[in-house]
C-alpha cells in the first residue's frame, strides 16, 4: 500500500512539473543605465507592445494614472543626487508613475519604490511637474525608455510608444565635485597624466584657463606627447597667445607624423590656420 501511495506521488511530481512550461513573457522585463555626471541612473521596466492596439486614449486612458510600463511600477535608481523637474531628488530608488493626456503629461517621481496604482499616495511624491508630449514620424511597436542629449552633467530621458513620445531632463552636480577632486590631486603630486586630465577637464568645460594652461605646460614639460602639446595649443589659443599656439601646434604637428597619427596631423594644420587668422 506505501509503495502504490509513493507511485501515485511520483507520477503526480512529475505530471505537475511538465505542465510548468517556461514561455516567453508578453511584457518582458528590461534594464538599463547610463552614466551621467560621476554617477550613474539605472532604469528598470516591462516592455508591453503594441499588438494592432490603439494606445493613449483607449489602452492606456487620458488622464488616469499610470505605472508606465507594464506588470510592476518603472523604477529609477539614482547613485548620486540629481535633479529633475527643477527639483533635488537624492540618490535612491524610486518609481515612475505619469498621467497622459493628449496635450500635456505628468511626470511623477514616488519614492516608495515598489509603488502600484492601487497603493500609490501622492504625499509621497518628491517631484511632479508637466511636459508636453510630441509626435513621432513612425510608430514604436514596444514601450521604450531611453537616454539621449547626453551632456557632461546631464541627460534627458525619452519615454515612447505607439507615435508619442515625451522628454525630460535629469541633471547632476558635477563643476563644484571635480574642482574640490581637482585641489586634493594638485597637493603635492607632480604627475604628468593627472596633469593633461585636469587640464583637459578646464578647457572642454570654460573653466580657468590660466590654471588649464599652467598645468599643461607642466605636463608638456615633464612628458611631452603630441596630444598634451596639441591641448596645450588650444589653450594657448583660447587665451589669445595666437604666435604661440601657431609654434605649438607646428610642435605637435611634427611629432604627430612621426608618430603616423594623421588625425593630429590635420587637428594641428586645423588650429594653426585659425590661428594665423587670429594674429
Amino acid at each position: 500500500m506505501k509503495y502504490f501511495v509513493f507511485t501515485l506521488m511520483a507520477i503526480a511530481t512529475v505530471v505537475t512539473a511538465k505542465a510548468q512550461l517556461n514561455t516567453p513573457q508578453p511584457s518582458p522585463a528590461a534594464k538599463i543605465s547610463q552614466a551621467v555626471g560621476l554617477g550613474e541612473i539605472t532604469v528598470s521596466y516591462s516592455r508591453p507592445s503594441m499588438k494592432g492596439r490603439v494606445i493613449f486614449g483607449d489602452l492606456v486612458p487620458y488622464g488616469a494614472l499610470w505605472r508606465t510600463g507594464a506588470n510592476a511600477a518603472t523604477k529609477f535608481t539614482f547613485s548620486e543626487d540629481v535633479t529633475i523637474g527643477g527639483k533635488t531628488v537624492p540618490k535612491g530608488d524610486y518609481s515612475l508613475f505619469t498621467i497622459p493626456n493628449q496635450n500635456s503629461w505628468v511626470i511623477i517621481f514616488n519614492k516608495n519604490a515598489t509603488a502600484q496604482t492601487n497603493n500609490y499616495k501622492q504625499e509621497e511624491d518628491v517631484v511632479r511637474f508637466e511636459v508636453k508630449p510630441e509626435s513621432l514620424p513612425t510608430p514604436v511597436e514596444s514601450f521604450t525608455i531611453n537616454f539621449a542629449d547626453i551632456k557632461p552633467n546631464s541627460a534627458v530621458v525619452e519615454i515612447m510608444w505607439e507615435k508619442t513620445v515625451v522628454r525630460f531632463r535629469i541633471e547632476t552636480e558635477v563643476d563644484s565635485k571635480v574642482m574640490a577632486q581637482i585641489q586634493r590631486a594638485l597637493d603635492p603630486k607632480k604627475d604628468a597624466g593627472l596633469y593633461y586630465q585636469i587640464a583637459s577637464y578646464l578647457y572642454d568645460n570654460n573653466k580657468d584657463q590660466v590654471l588649464a594652461y599652467d598645468l599643461i605646460t607642466k605636463s608638456v614639460d615633464m612628458q611631452p606627447q603630441y596630444w598634451t602639446v596639441h591641448l596645450k595649443a588650444k589653450i594657448e589659443y583660447k587665451l589669445g597667445k595666437f604666435k604661440e599656439a601657431i609654434a605649438t601646434a607646428e610642435r605637435s604637428m611634427a611629432m604627430a607624423k612621426e608618430a603616423g597619427n594623421n588625425d593630429y596631423v590635420r587637428l594641428n594644420e586645423k588650429l594653426i590656420a585659425e590661428a594665423k587668422k587670429g594674429k
